[in-house]
């Protein structure tokens, strides 16, 4: 797993790993602002120009004082949400990381069936879904065995990036059959190198690579578990 790790940060310099990267984080900066606009509108339209208090008579900053509160919230729930919603984005485009890791490690491969964009997304959007999910509840593991928490945190997130990454890569040339069959005859290996990409969450910055080299990665740990199987 760390050789398919070195291999894929060694490639990282890629023209296409770097759009993919770049289209994902374009893409989360445009979400998260046009969210924010659109909620500051909403409170806007919500709230009356004037408002009549008991004792104070009528009030005409109210509205304005809500919306400039707003600001500074909505800053940084963007901060908070701008990784995992850049790492959904970048989601979108991962096939494009496993089709430039066998272009120029696995030439001669014969064409896969490209996928939808519809389907990219829906399977994104599920992938994320799920994460998100399954960290809301593990919040209650993380208070109350709270020494114990990183290592919850990187065994869980372990468990989905890996299943998520492997599917990344096996469904192209697997199917979904075959592909979930390979996870499930490999699923400590698949968990084991998902750890290893869970463990760089906590960093910033580092994180926003996650995506990006966790497809490159599980793509070696594919074609290398298929020879495994094939020999």
């Amino acid at each position: 797993m760390i050789r398919e790790a070195a291999l894929a940060l060694g490639q990282m310099g890629d023209p296409r790993f770097q759009r993919v990267l770049w289209r994902g984080v374009g893409l989360a900066l445009l979400l998260l602002a046009a969210a924010s606009a659109a909620l500051l509108w909403l409170l806007a339209w919500a709230l009356p120009d004037t408002l009549t208090l008991t004792f104070v008579g009528p009030v005409t900053w109210i509205d304005d004082l809500t919306e400039w509160a707003a600001v500074p919230v909505l800053l940084v729930l963007s901060v908070l949400l701008m990784v995992p919603v850049a790492s959904a984005m970048t989601s979108l485009f991962l096939d494009e990381v496993a089709e430039a890791v066998e272009d120029r490690h696995y030439p001669g491969l014969p064409h896969v069936r490209p996928q939808s964009w519809g389907e990219a997304l829906r399977e994104s959007l599920g992938a994320f879904g799920v994460v998100l999910l399954a960290n809301a509840v593990a919040l209650v593991a993380y208070l109350l065995l709270a020494p114990l928490a990183p290592l919850i945190f990187v065994a869980l997130n372990g468990f989905l990036l890996g299943r998520e990454y492997f599917l990344v890569a096996a469904l192209r040339r697997e199917g979904p059959e075959g592909a979930r069959r390979m996870l499930r005859a490999n699923q400590g290996r698949v968990w084991l190198a998902g750890c290893l990409m869970a463990a760089p969450l906590a960093v910033p910055v580092l994180n926003l690579l996650v995506p990006t080299l966790g497809a490159a990665t599980f793509t070696h740990l594919y074609h290398r578990l298929k020879g495994r199987q094939s020999a």
